[in-house]
């Protein structure tokens, strides 16, 4: 039997920067990709693939509330200095009374708005991100 009320609920995730909470967050993605090589043998018609590693990204959504991504970066990258921020993002949908939580390392911004705009839109901003480490702290057990 199917429980709809098991499936969890995205409106009650949350997303910190560097220990700081940003609560206008209104999407969250961070995922792994494995990079696979074929591999090929003689007398084989079969392709076979061989891991080479992993590359990560991710992106958020945020509300132009605050000018938060342009505070931790565009002076700092004027200068020739990066940031690197830690990342923790966390889902707990009160309904399920379950949550799944990842810590992400070493997180590097590719891009940012220093400005933007439209007539009669709500401000919004996406930043899309790497890291080179992560941790699932609390994942849902079945």
């Amino acid at each position: 039997m199917h429980k709809a009320n098991r499936i969890i609920n995205g409106t009650f995730g949350r997303v910190w920067v560097d220990g700081e909470l940003w609560a206008e967050v209104d999407s969250f993605e961070a995922k792994v990709t494995i990079n696979w090589e074929e591999v090929n043998f003689a007398n084989d018609g079969a392709t076979y693939q061989k891991a080479t590693g992993w590359k990560s990204d991710g992106k958020m959504k945020i509300k132009k509330i605050y000018s938060r991504v342009q505070r931790k970066m565009a002076e700092n990258v004027r200068k020739g200095i990066y940031p690197r921020l830690e990342i923790v993002g966390k889902v707990e949908d009160p309904d399920t009374r379950v949550s799944e939580r990842v810590a992400l390392h070493d997180v590097t911004i590719g891009e940012f708005m220093l400005l933007k705009f439209e007539t009669k839109t709500l401000g919004s901003e996406e930043i899309p991100f790497s890291f080179s480490d992560y941790e699932m702290v609390d994942t849902i057990a079945p």
